[in-house]
């Protein structure tokens, strides 16, 4: 897929498969700026976008929200002055899934 951000959210049940090493590879250089950390042992997708003020933090999380609300999958917002954390991951497989990588790209179009 040339624009990942164009993808739509499939539904994801308990034990859809993780994304494979190969689909790291090929999805990862299409979100940069994001990592894949580790809490609890499940990999996430977070990336920190910055902002002039808390107004700006604040609007853009709402319009995470609100795509987020829409596709039915929901990330981890940490909405701070001049800041705000994104995390990604699939909580019904424990992990990452292509949804999150389309989620990521979602997120990254609507920075301004």
């Amino acid at each position: 897929m040339s624009d990942l951000a164009e993808g739509q959210c499939t539904v994801c049940q308990v034990g859809a498969p993780k994304v494979t090493d190969e689909e790291r590879a090929e999805l990862a250089p299409l979100i940069p700026g994001w990592r894949i950390v580790e809490v609890d042992g499940v990999e996430r997708l977070e990336r920190v976008f910055e902002f002039d003020d808390f107004a700006a933090a604040l609007a853009f999380t709402n319009r995470v929200g609100a795509i987020a609300e829409e596709a039915g999958h929901h990330p981890a917002l940490l909405t701070e002055y001049g800041a705000v954390t994104v995390s990604w991951w699939t909580h019904k497989i424990g992990g990452l899934h292509r949804n999150d990588y389309v989620m990521a790209a979602k997120t990254d179009r609507i920075y301004v």
